[in-house]
């Protein structure tokens, strides 16, 4: 992994992962003890986790259990569930912890208990872990014995044959483990965690029903609430706030288990949830009883299409059986990414399973007869039918419900030439799947039964895109049936090729990069940047989310947002220093002839200077900190809490380490992501875009990182930084360490200056690592030549003048003095008076005071786009309070 040299001064770099595990010259036998102590350091730091483990698989061998789970007898003597408890065998909530139903059992409740137990045993202590163990084995089974009892009581058929059965398994105890854990961990962490334990064992509920599900989710739902009592202090009570990136990976991971659950169900032969009722969402052949009950009629049709459908599923075409949850899985990474394209796609296939399943409903209200086995009573398969198709509805109900309410979320846009070849590939192998279908089909149309018609191929098109256990309920007698060698292979092959295209087109499109919706005027943009430059913050311009207008002579350009009819700009005009005034004015006038009001903001006193000339009003909205470099020492009394923070870091081990986030090492970049989790969550309020950057913007190759890292290789903070660029800014060479060109082809873009953008901080690590890395990157910066570091302006936030503000300016100080709890950007500008920089205001500039109602509300909604509306009460509850 490629990654920048630390500037002098920074220390060195960490342990080399390539040195050798032992000191040269170690005697063999020292190795041997050395390996030894090795291979038993997780029983030194889990002993509990080891020993259960250990007593699982050794009772289960010693009784001859591993292989189908325990006898009839044993179990009975041992296993938990209402027979048990009713008979007062108050012991097996605990025994049931020693033994699995079967060798699959075994393996995944010990991997269960090796990740989940072993981690909370190093964050908890072994004897807090054994007790969270136990409480959670007993209380989940009886809380999931208590609800089998209350559902078969209230009348449901599933959880009236569960109330019969009994199970072991130390699963149980193992979820209570990982839900307690949760709490121990970081924000990022602990969300994904009490997400996925909630979520996969819910599916695994609803789809394969089993009395060990019900018991393992009663557990995690045991173990969320003792770590609740635990841990009852506000901000680990309350759901913690996620950032953009992160709430868009816990849809997707939604999405995702509501395909692995049906997916996990065909593992088991006895599956009999509540969601597993229809062969639809996760289609199988027809059984020996299906082919002899269609077949009792020699020579009738249904007799040779259940013989086609075994035909179907005994070749590679079966994978047509898992067609939807297969797409759902790569609609899954696309919503991770945050993909408008994919949002729209997975809102389609939901609405459209909805509509299938509405019309599979009045269909069994206007023909129950078709979906009745003879000898029946009609009126009770009737209303089972309707009950299951009722219970196929409720998960994609509420998926889709998850998807509206986050769809602000996802607004990345794909390059118009990806959505192209998309729309190429798919539509292609539609319509050529189509034509081999009806051309191939209706020249061997003796080869079905009765002979094909045109007319009869192409009305069963849609049977051969959907698994065919559809046909049936949708499209029944539609279709001609094949019994002939071409015949079946269109019919088993021309779906399935369909769908491998389709499913790979799209996840090769999702994964490719994004970029702005207009990548061509991004482009241009850039590369105007790079070669001319901008004020400090110019490099805000080329994040997502901007438009570009530019000038008649393409010399200068502007970067833009359109809220409502406000033209908000971020920052001023790039481009020739000559060109930059007279864009503001060819700006303006742009935005005049489509009815926008433009709003400058961010701007230097160069541009509130041109529209000062225009009669513009201005007010300012922050303060930018500029540290020049080339005179630059930390020497003297106002430089103490600098130097301290660099002695300090030396003394820990801490050392500075420049990385390109895109190819950092996943060790750091994973840290890194919990660090940023942690900040949002205790925010309480939603994290801020627009000209504060987050994690989406790290991912830059042109943005440096610098990382607080210990000899552990833990990371203690971390810094980004912009580049600035001058007018002359492709002169000379680029030194090592620095960022590419923006474009392929152009002369290396050196920069004249860096910004700083993103700063976090490990709440329980090293107290001075933010000054530590501002001073570290400072040398490094001018040991390379830059001429100054910004670090940046603070929204809201000032400093005195002396002057008596006006009263707009009032209401910007009295707004920043009530979010300070929060955001605490006047906290941030006083941290930065430690590296003694100049103060240059910076400002938002306007046309006509009687728009700011509405250039207020468009600065709101390009700060927090995201904002729920309950964080809106709770943040004018703030500024009223």
């Amino acid at each position: 992994m490629t990654t920048s040299a630390a500037p002098p001064g920074t220390g060195a770099q960490g342990p080399d992962p390539a040195a050798p595990l032992a000191p040269p010259g170690e005697r063999g036998p020292v190795r041997l003890l050395r390996a030894v102590g090795r291979a038993f350091e997780p029983v030194r730091r889990a002993p509990v986790t080891v020993f259960v483990v250990v007593a699982l698989w050794a009772v289960g061998a010693f009784t001859g259990s591993l292989g189908s789970g325990p006898s009839g007898t044993l179990l009975s003597d041992i296993g938990v569930g209402v027979p048990a408890l009713t008979d007062g065998r108050w012991w097996t909530p605990l025994t049931s912890v020693l033994w699995c139903p079967g060798i699959g059992n075994y393996i995944g409740s010990t991997l269960l208990l090796l990740l989940l137990g072993s981690a909370a045993e190093q964050r908890m202590g072994s004897l807090r872990t054994a007790v969270v163990l136990f409480l959670g084995q007993v209380l989940g089974s009886l809380l999931g014995t208590g609800i089998v009892k209350l559902g078969a009581l209230a009348g449901e058929d599933w959880l009236d044959d569960l109330s019969r059965n009994l199970t072991a398994t130390p699963g149980i105890g193992a979820c209570a483990v990982g839900a307690f854990l949760s709490y121990r961990l970081d924000a990022l962490w602990r969300r994904r965690l009490q997400l996925g334990l909630i979520v996969f064992p819910l599916m695994l509920v609803l789809y394969v029903g089993h009395l060990q599900g019900v018991l393992r989710l009663a557990g995690v739902v045991v173990g969320l609430a003792l770590g609740a009592l635990a841990h009852g202090d506000t901000h680990r009570m309350r759901m913690p706030h996620a950032s953009h990136a992160e709430g868009r990976v816990l849809v997707a991971l939604v999405v995702a288990a509501s395909a692995i659950g049906p997916l996990i169900a065909t593992l088991y032969k006895d599956s009999l949830g509540p969601f597993n009722v229809l062969d639809l969402y996760v289609s199988g052949g027809p059984s020996p009883q299906d082919i002899a009950d269609a077949c009792t009629e020699a020579g009738s049709s249904d007799c040779a299409r259940v013989h086609a459908q075994d035909h179907f599923y005994g070749s590679p075409a079966m994978l047509m059986g898992i067609a939807i949850p297969l797409l759902l899985l790569v609609l899954a990474e696309g919503l991770r990414r945050g993909l408008r394209l994919s949002w729209r796609i997975t809102v389609a296939a939901q609405l459209v399973w909805l509509g299938l399943m509405a019309y599979l409903l009045s269909d069994i209200a206007s023909h129950p007869d078709r979906y009745v086995l003879e000898g029946s009573d009609l009126s009770d398969q009737k209303a089972a039918m309707i009950q299951a198709v009722v219970e196929q509805m409720l998960l994609p109900l509420l998926v889709l419900v998850l998807l509206f309410l986050t769809r602000r979320l996802f607004a990345q846009v794909l390059p118009r030439t990806t959505v192209t070849w998309l729309a190429g590939t798919v539509g292609g192998a539609l319509l050529l799947a189509c034509v081999a279908y009806v051309g191939v089909g209706y020249a061997v149309r003796d080869q079905y039964t009765p002979d094909a018609t045109f007319a009869k191929l192409v009305s069963g098109l849609p049977t051969q895109f959907l698994p065919p256990s559809y046909e049936p309920f949708f499209f029944q007698g539609r279709a001609p049936v094949p019994v002939g060698g071409t015949a079946l292979a269109l019919y088993e092959y021309c779906g399935m090729l369909f769908w491998m295209v389709a499913l790979i087109a799209l996840f090769v499109a999702f994964r490719r990069p994004l970029l702005h919706a207009d990548p061509g005027a991004a482009a241009r943009a850039r590369a105007l940047l790079a070669a001319h430059g901008g004020t400090t913050l110019s490099y805000l311009t080329t994040w997502p989310g901007n438009h570009y207008w530019f000038s008649a002579d393409g010399r200068a350009a502007v970067a833009y947002r359109v809220h409502s009819t406000v033209a908000l700009t971020t920052g001023d005009p790039f481009g020739e220093p000559t060109a930059r005034a007279d864009a503001i004015d060819g700006f303006a006038a742009y935005c005049d002839r489509r009815g926008w009001t433009p709003c400058f903001y961010s701007v230097t006193a160069d541009a509130k200077a041109r529209t000062d000339a225009l009669g513009w009003s201005s007010v300012q909205v922050a303060e930018d900190t500029v540290v020049p470099l080339p005179e630059l020492a930390f020497t003297g009394k106002k430089w103490q809490d600098v130097r301290t923070a660099l002695n300090k870091a030396k003394k820990e081990g801490i050392t500075a380490e420049w990385h390109v986030f895109p190819k950092a090492p996943i060790a750091l970049t994973d840290q890194v992501r919990s660090i940023s989790e942690e900040w949002v969550a205790d925010k309480g309020l939603p994290e801020m875009g627009f000209t504060l950057g987050g994690l989406d913007e790290l991912d830059d190759p042109h943005v440096r990182c610098l990382l607080a890292v210990d000899g552990d290789r833990t990371v203690h903070g971390i810094t980004s930084w912009m580049p600035v660029y001058g007018d002359s800014a492709n002169a000379g060479e680029r030194k090592e360490g620095e960022a590419a060109a923006f474009l392929p082809g152009t002369a290396p873009a050196r920069p004249v200056g860096w910004t700083l953008d993103f700063m976090r901080r490990r709440s329980d690590g090293f107290r001075g690592s933010m000054e530590f890395l501002i001073a570290s990157a400072a040398l490094g910066f001018k040991e390379e030549g830059a001429q100054f570091l910004s670090l940046s302006g603070a929204p809201l936030a000032r400093s005195d003048t002396g002057e008596p503000p006006a009263a707009l300016q009032r209401l910007l100080d009295y707004a920043g003095r009530t979010l300070e709890p929060v955001y605490g950007f006047r906290s941030l500008l006083n941290f930065k008076a430690k590296f003694q920089p100049e103060y240059r205001p910076m400002y938002m500039c306007y046309p006509d005071p009687a728009a700011l109602p509405s250039i207020t509300r468009a600065i709101g909604k390009a700060y927090l786009p995201h904002m729920k509306p309950s964080q809106g009460v709770r943040l004018m509850r703030k500024l009223t309070g």
